[in-house]
């Protein structure tokens, strides 16, 4: 693990305000699409009080790689929250969390539809307490429909969403990127539908309410750019077409000498030609044929080959120099350990550091950057039930008395 410094200062940090600080969220979700929802929301600076299990609490803290008895993805993924354990399965602890939102700005869960209803925490539940508080649902279908009631993992949305149906290479079984992509782009997207509805309230001047209903299955359907007017308005329906991408020429990957890759993408016309000029291919800069892009999808294979030819003959380093003095976009394909040694990388400040116990650990820094209130770090995720006691104390008044009667039930 590096020892290279975070590069904002303490003191920057620390004299900085955040976008969204004042605003308190109660987080109930697990596991990762609503809890990176309030990642982002803490990052720029949301209270995030979040509700675990007393038994297990949040399934993420014994995910994956696992050290000294937690994964190391839950300092990360429970950054600047504070950890709050309440049995939500009993009326004591649904009661608890009902009186905790009087004094929230958003609620933030991700369970299926109509568990958080069976545990009287529903919408018209909390409207009650707090007609003023933002609701955002995450689920894998939506709050309606007929297929609301499915579970929604990330893996079954993406194929129901139409990401699935193009990752891939023609003819074969579709490729499953390593990421949960359709859990994270659904946090975003409840991220996004919470600080658009933040807005409407503080323009309106009337603290109103809403609900923010996001689907997995949604998250990615909206990303599928050009693919509904082209069936719509063509007929066409885009199939996987492996490392490029349809319609656009050239996009492509390709293996240099030393076995490593590099992907290119020179589709405007101007790059085109200085491409082909820099590979010493001066035919095909002047062939009228390529000069546009639609010319240069019909002769892909042609181009491919001419690019593949060349990146053959040298080293990766080699080939992304020669492109970027010719001022055409190419690069590697990084991995983690490429990254943390990447120049680029650590100007950008992409790795922020926090102690985990008398350990450093590196987790990633959140997009975007914000000039004037950037977001930050202030501690990685607590330990389970770390703040019971104090958010229990602060916000609803309990006495010691009472949360020893509620630990001794089992409630918290």
């Amino acid at each position: 693990m590096s020892d290279s410094p975070i590069t904002e200062s303490d003191t920057v940090k620390n004299i900085n305000p955040r976008p969204l600080d004042g605003l308190r969220v109660i987080e109930l979700g697990q596991i990762l699409a609503g809890p990176f929802a309030s990642a982002i929301l803490g990052y720029f600076g949301a209270e995030i009080i979040k509700i675990e299990s007393p038994a297990l609490g949040d399934p993420i803290r014994n995910w994956r790689t696992v050290k000294d008895g937690t994964s190391l993805w839950w300092w990360s993924l429970g950054r600047n929250k504070q950890s709050v354990t309440i049995d939500l399965k009993t009326e004591a602890g649904q009661k608890i969390v009902r009186d905790l939102c009087r004094d929230c700005d958003v609620l933030v869960e991700n369970f299926r539809p109509g568990v958080m209803e069976s545990w009287n925490l529903g919408p018209e539940n909390i409207k009650t307490v707090n007609p003023n508080l933002i609701y955002s649902r995450i689920s894998g279908y939506g709050q309606t429909g007929p297929y609301s009631d499915r579970p929604g993992f990330a893996s079954v949305c993406e194929g129901f969403g139409g990401f699935r149906y193009l990752n891939g290479v023609p003819g074969e079984l579709p490729v499953r990127p390593n990421l949960s992509l359709g859990d994270t782009l659904a946090g975003l997207h409840a991220a996004l539908g919470i600080c658009m509805a933040y807005i409407y309230q503080l323009k309106k001047g009337n603290g109103h309410g809403q609900v923010v209903d996001v689907s997995i299955f949604e998250s990615v359907f909206n990303m599928l750019e050009a693919v509904v007017p082209e069936y719509s308005g063509a007929g066409q329906i885009r199939q996987p077409s492996g490392s490029t991408i349809t319609g656009i020429v050239p996009s492509n990957t390709y293996r240099c000498k030393d076995k490593k890759l590099i992907i290119i993408g020179a589709n405007t016309n101007s790059m085109f030609e200085r491409l082909m000029r820099k590979i010493g291919r001066d035919d095909l800069a002047s062939d009228t044929r390529l000069q546009n892009n639609s010319g240069r999808v019909e002769h892909e294979d042609l181009i491919d080959a001419a690019i593949s030819d060349w990146t053959a003959t040298i080293s990766l380093n080699t080939a992304i120099c020669r492109l970027e003095d010719a001022g055409v976009a190419a690069g590697p394909i990084l991995s983690v350990e490429d990254m943390f040694t990447n120049p680029h990388f650590q100007a950008r400040g992409l790795f922020e550091e926090v102690m985990i116990g008398d350990k450093k650990l590196h987790i990633p820094a959140i997009a975007p950057k914000l000039e004037d209130t950037p977001g930050y770090t202030d501690n990685p995720g607590p330990i389970l039930g770390e703040h019971t006691d104090a958010v229990l104390q602060e916000m609803l008044g309990y006495s010691a008395t009472d949360l020893a009667k509620l630990r001794k039930a089992g409630i918290i």
